[in-house]
């Protein structure tokens, strides 16, 4: 934390942090109250603006997921395509890959949540399109990350073998261990064949019994993965997110992540995924049969969770929010303000909530619909 400093923009980069004494003197200075930080990093992203990914995997759905993230505080993000047909995931496949070459801003890359998971974890996703990886897939997702700055595939240690964990994890695909009821043996052998992230920790995966870690256990034990987390205070409960806090073994570590789906900066209560109803009650997305099916929320509110309810020390919130997941996923123009990173920046008032948005060094403004999350009103 910086007092008596200032930020200095040229390009749509960070040119420098300096003291206030030291402002260029060709430089055109605008005096601000409150906290800077970096853009948030989003690495776990299903839907937004009204919009599922799942629902139309096309470029127009991208931009509009990227532009609503932006506008509650996650300049980058990681559109998410939940479990889904081959032929969805091919569409997704492509339009990340054209996106990307159109360079949108703010996307990231791809994140393939299944279907290669375990049906007994499945969740919210649809038990019709899962299965376990085969040759063809492997094929299809090593050429993808060809042309993806960021490719990241949660599956189960169940649902794919070491050899194919390897195979994705030497092509740089960011594996991550997510929907899973495997045991610590094969969560252990997932992560030495190269798995180096856990999706949503605690949820829909194994848990710590008093003989067996679990994929929970196994992730909080093994330094070489990082594990996203759901900080809304409803997927995970407080005293376990503390208690998560304090066990992980680095130097992988805890991340923040949404899971925001279609209603994240838009005013939709209710949508469709896979012909099933998702409603919303407050911040709580659920199926009509009471499974949780995604959040709404946004790392920003996260971010006040962790700090205002559970008292983790605001420095390590942010970061959780910013330079881990930007880490993560190898993307060094992100979640910090050196020299040479991009200009996406948020202006935090004592609530930590946006109240001014840059990207790449230009105002945008926040979003401030009529059912944005509370911080937000």
């Amino acid at each position: 934390m910086l007092t008596g400093h200032a930020l200095v923009i040229e390009d749509g980069q960070v040119s420098t942090v300096c003291l206030t004494s030291e402002i260029p003197m060709t430089a055109t200075v605008e005096r601000l109250t409150g906290l800077l930080t970096p853009g948030m990093v989003d690495l776990q992203v299903n839907g937004g603006g009204g919009v599922m990914l799942n629902n139309a995997p096309s470029v127009d759905t991208l931009r509009c997921m990227a532009a609503a993230h932006a506008s509650v505080g996650a300049t980058a993000i990681l559109p998410t395509l939940i479990t889904d047909s081959p032929e969805v995931t091919a569409a997704a496949i492509s339009a990340a890959m054209q996106a990307i070459a159109d360079g949108t801003p703010g996307l990231l890359g791809l994140h393939l949540e299944g279907p290669h998971i375990a049906p007994a974890k499945k969740g919210a996703h649809d038990a019709r399109f899962i299965r376990p990886m085969t040759d063809a897939d492997l094929a299809t997702y090593i050429a993808a990350a060809r042309a993806l700055p960021v490719l990241k595939v949660t599956l189960a240690p169940e649902a794919a073998t070491p050899d194919q964990i390897a195979a994705l994890a030497t092509a740089g695909i960011l594996v991550s261990l997510g929907h899973s009821d495997a045991d610590a043996a094969a969560c252990k052998t997932a992560i030495s064949a190269g798995a180096r992230c856990v999706t949503h920790l605690f949820n829909a995966m194994s848990q710590i019994t008093a003989r067996e870690p679990g994929l929970v256990g196994t992730a909080l034990h093994a330094g070489q993965a990082s594990a996203g987390l759901i900080a809304d205070l409803i997927h995970v409960d407080p005293a376990n997110i503390s208690l998560a806090l304090r066990a992980k073994q680095g130097p992988g570590q805890v991340f923040l992540v949404s899971d925001a789906m279609a209603t994240s900066g838009s005013d939709l209560t209710a949508f469709a995924l896979n012909g099933r109803t998702i409603l919303r009650d407050g911040n709580r997305l659920t199926l009509e049969d009471g499974t949780l099916a995604g959040a709404h929320l946004t790392l920003p509110q996260a971010v006040a969770n962790l700090s205002q309810a559970i008292e983790i020390e605001l420095v390590t919130a942010l970061r959780m929010a910013t330079t881990i997941p930007a880490t993560v996923a190898r993307a060094p123009d992100r979640g910090h303000l050196c020299p040479g990173a991009r200009a996406d920046i948020l202006l935090l008032n004592d609530a930590l909530r946006p109240v001014r948005i840059w990207k790449n060094g230009v105002e945008i403004p926040p979003f401030c619909g009529a059912d944005a999350p509370p911080y937000l009103n």
